[in-house]
Protein backbone atom coordinates (compact mmCIF):
# COMPACT_ATOMS: atom_id res chain seq x y z
CA UNK A 1 0.00 0.00 0.00
CA UNK A 2 1.45 3.41 -0.94
CA UNK A 3 1.87 5.95 1.83
CA UNK A 4 3.38 9.39 2.33
CA UNK A 5 6.68 9.55 4.18
CA UNK A 6 7.07 12.38 6.69
CA UNK A 7 10.71 12.89 5.67
CA UNK A 8 9.70 13.42 2.02
CA UNK A 9 6.89 15.80 3.03
CA UNK A 10 9.27 17.87 5.16
CA UNK A 11 11.93 17.97 2.43
CA UNK A 12 9.32 19.22 -0.03
CA UNK A 13 7.93 21.79 2.44
CA UNK A 14 11.25 23.25 3.59
CA UNK A 15 13.50 22.38 0.67
CA UNK A 16 16.19 20.95 2.97
CA UNK A 17 16.75 17.97 5.25
CA UNK A 18 14.73 18.29 8.48
CA UNK A 19 15.30 16.28 11.68
CA UNK A 20 13.39 15.92 14.93
CA UNK A 21 15.03 16.86 18.21
CA UNK A 22 13.40 14.63 20.82
CA UNK A 23 12.97 16.51 24.09
CA UNK A 24 12.28 15.37 27.64
CA UNK A 25 10.36 18.37 28.98
CA UNK A 26 10.14 17.04 32.53
CA UNK A 27 6.38 16.48 32.32
CA UNK A 28 4.35 13.86 34.17
CA UNK A 29 1.31 11.84 33.14
CA UNK A 30 -2.21 11.66 34.60
CA UNK A 31 -2.17 7.91 33.97
CA UNK A 32 0.72 7.54 36.39
CA UNK A 33 0.03 10.05 39.14
CA UNK A 34 -3.50 8.82 39.92
CA UNK A 35 -5.56 11.54 38.21
CA UNK A 36 -6.98 8.98 35.79
CA UNK A 37 -4.88 5.90 36.57
CA UNK A 38 -1.59 4.47 37.75
CA UNK A 39 1.09 2.39 36.11
CA UNK A 40 0.73 4.07 32.72
CA UNK A 41 -0.26 2.50 29.41
CA UNK A 42 1.15 -0.99 28.89
CA UNK A 43 3.14 0.08 25.81
CA UNK A 44 4.78 3.05 27.55
CA UNK A 45 8.33 2.80 28.93
CA UNK A 46 9.41 3.88 32.38
CA UNK A 47 10.40 7.28 31.00
CA UNK A 48 7.43 7.59 28.68
CA UNK A 49 9.52 7.47 25.52
CA UNK A 50 12.85 8.85 24.40
CA UNK A 51 14.87 6.72 26.79
CA UNK A 52 18.00 7.93 24.97
CA UNK A 53 17.47 11.49 26.25
CA UNK A 54 19.49 12.58 29.30
CA UNK A 55 16.78 13.76 31.75
CA UNK A 56 19.33 15.67 33.83
CA UNK A 57 19.85 18.19 31.02
CA UNK A 58 17.74 21.33 30.78
CA UNK A 59 15.50 21.69 27.73
CA UNK A 60 17.79 24.42 26.41
CA UNK A 61 20.82 22.13 26.78
CA UNK A 62 19.07 19.15 25.16
CA UNK A 63 18.30 21.26 22.09
CA UNK A 64 21.74 22.88 22.06
CA UNK A 65 23.50 19.50 22.10
CA UNK A 66 21.22 18.05 19.42
CA UNK A 67 21.89 21.01 17.12
CA UNK A 68 25.63 20.59 17.62
CA UNK A 69 25.51 16.81 16.97
CA UNK A 70 23.53 16.85 13.73
CA UNK A 71 25.66 18.31 10.97
CA UNK A 72 23.55 16.85 8.14
CA UNK A 73 20.24 18.62 8.73
CA UNK A 74 19.60 22.29 8.10
CA UNK A 75 16.24 22.64 9.86
CA UNK A 76 14.86 21.02 13.00
CA UNK A 77 11.62 20.15 14.76
CA UNK A 78 11.59 20.66 18.54
CA UNK A 79 9.58 17.58 19.54
CA UNK A 80 8.39 17.33 23.15
CA UNK A 81 8.20 13.54 23.35
CA UNK A 82 8.36 12.09 26.85
CA UNK A 83 5.10 11.63 28.77
CA UNK A 84 2.26 14.21 28.51
CA UNK A 85 3.60 17.51 27.24
CA UNK A 86 0.47 19.56 27.89
CA UNK A 87 0.08 18.34 31.47
CA UNK A 88 1.06 21.45 33.45
CA UNK A 89 -0.21 24.99 34.13
CA UNK A 90 -0.16 27.35 31.15
CA UNK A 91 2.77 29.44 32.45
CA UNK A 92 4.88 26.28 32.88
CA UNK A 93 4.00 25.07 29.39
CA UNK A 94 4.93 28.45 27.89
CA UNK A 95 8.27 28.55 29.72
CA UNK A 96 9.21 25.03 28.62
CA UNK A 97 8.18 25.48 25.00
CA UNK A 98 10.08 28.79 24.87
CA UNK A 99 13.16 27.03 26.25
CA UNK A 100 13.29 24.83 23.14
CA UNK A 101 13.05 27.61 20.55
CA UNK A 102 16.65 28.77 20.83
CA UNK A 103 17.69 28.86 17.18
CA UNK A 104 16.32 30.06 13.85
CA UNK A 105 17.22 26.57 12.55
CA UNK A 106 14.18 25.30 14.46
CA UNK A 107 11.26 25.47 12.03
CA UNK A 108 8.59 23.54 13.98
CA UNK A 109 7.30 22.89 17.46
CA UNK A 110 5.71 19.44 17.87
CA UNK A 111 4.01 18.45 21.12
CA UNK A 112 3.21 14.87 22.06
CA UNK A 113 0.30 14.49 24.47
CA UNK A 114 -2.84 12.63 25.52
CA UNK A 115 -6.20 13.72 24.09
CA UNK A 116 -7.62 14.10 27.61
CA UNK A 117 -4.99 16.78 28.27
CA UNK A 118 -6.07 19.19 25.53
CA UNK A 119 -8.21 22.18 26.43
CA UNK A 120 -9.15 25.41 24.64
CA UNK A 121 -6.70 27.32 26.84
CA UNK A 122 -3.85 24.97 25.94
CA UNK A 123 -4.78 25.11 22.26
CA UNK A 124 -4.72 28.92 22.42
CA UNK A 125 -1.21 28.79 23.86
CA UNK A 126 0.02 26.37 21.19
CA UNK A 127 -1.64 28.45 18.47
CA UNK A 128 0.23 31.54 19.71
CA UNK A 129 3.49 30.01 18.45
CA UNK A 130 2.27 29.88 14.84
CA UNK A 131 3.73 33.31 14.05
CA UNK A 132 7.22 32.02 15.01
CA UNK A 133 7.29 28.39 13.85
CA UNK A 134 5.04 25.74 12.39
CA UNK A 135 3.24 23.82 15.14
CA UNK A 136 1.49 20.50 15.45
CA UNK A 137 0.29 18.20 18.21
CA UNK A 138 0.84 14.43 18.33
CA UNK A 139 -2.10 12.64 19.96
CA UNK A 140 -1.80 9.10 21.30
CA UNK A 141 -4.96 7.26 20.26
CA UNK A 142 -3.53 3.74 19.68
CA UNK A 143 -6.99 2.15 19.33
CA UNK A 144 -10.58 3.24 18.65
CA UNK A 145 -11.92 0.45 20.87
CA UNK A 146 -12.76 1.42 24.44
CA UNK A 147 -12.58 -2.28 25.37
CA UNK A 148 -9.00 -2.54 24.11
CA UNK A 149 -8.26 0.80 25.76
CA UNK A 150 -9.06 -0.81 29.11
CA UNK A 151 -6.81 -3.79 28.33
CA UNK A 152 -3.89 -1.48 27.55
CA UNK A 153 -4.73 0.79 30.51
CA UNK A 154 -4.98 3.88 28.31
CA UNK A 155 -7.05 5.80 30.83
CA UNK A 156 -9.49 7.61 28.55
CA UNK A 157 -12.34 6.80 26.17
CA UNK A 158 -12.56 7.40 22.43
CA UNK A 159 -14.72 10.50 22.98
CA UNK A 160 -11.72 12.28 24.53
CA UNK A 161 -9.84 11.90 21.26
CA UNK A 162 -12.81 13.28 19.29
CA UNK A 163 -13.05 16.28 21.65
CA UNK A 164 -9.32 16.98 21.40
CA UNK A 165 -9.47 16.77 17.60
CA UNK A 166 -12.35 19.25 17.53
CA UNK A 167 -10.52 21.69 19.82
CA UNK A 168 -7.31 21.54 17.80
CA UNK A 169 -9.17 21.96 14.51
CA UNK A 170 -11.07 24.95 15.90
CA UNK A 171 -7.72 26.64 16.64
CA UNK A 172 -6.21 25.72 13.27
CA UNK A 173 -3.64 23.37 14.80
CA UNK A 174 -2.66 20.35 12.68
CA UNK A 175 -2.28 17.09 14.57
CA UNK A 176 -0.73 13.69 14.12
CA UNK A 177 -2.45 10.60 15.52
CA UNK A 178 -0.49 7.64 16.85
CA UNK A 179 -2.07 4.20 16.45
CA UNK A 180 -0.84 0.69 17.21
CA UNK A 181 -1.76 -2.07 14.76
CA UNK A 182 -2.39 -5.50 16.24
CA UNK A 183 -3.12 -4.80 19.89
CA UNK A 184 -4.14 -7.79 22.05
CA UNK A 185 -7.54 -9.34 21.26
CA UNK A 186 -8.38 -6.93 18.42
CA UNK A 187 -10.23 -8.25 15.38
CA UNK A 188 -9.50 -7.06 11.85
CA UNK A 189 -12.49 -4.71 12.06
CA UNK A 190 -11.17 -3.23 15.32
CA UNK A 191 -7.77 -2.73 13.68
CA UNK A 192 -9.45 -0.80 10.84
CA UNK A 193 -11.55 1.31 13.24
CA UNK A 194 -8.83 3.82 14.22
CA UNK A 195 -8.12 4.52 10.55
CA UNK A 196 -11.83 5.23 9.95
CA UNK A 197 -11.97 7.45 13.05
CA UNK A 198 -8.83 9.39 12.05
CA UNK A 199 -10.16 9.91 8.52
CA UNK A 200 -13.50 11.08 9.90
Amino acid sequence: MPYNRLSAYLKEKYGVRVSKICIDGGFGCPNRDGRCGTGGCIYCGERGAGEHIDPTLSIHRQVEEALARDQRSERFIAYFQNFTNTYAPIDVLRQRYDSALISDRICSLAIGTRPDCITDEIAELISSYKDRVDVWVELGLQTASDVTAEVINRGYKKEAYVRAAEILKSHGIPFVTHMIIGLPFESEAQIDAPVDLINE
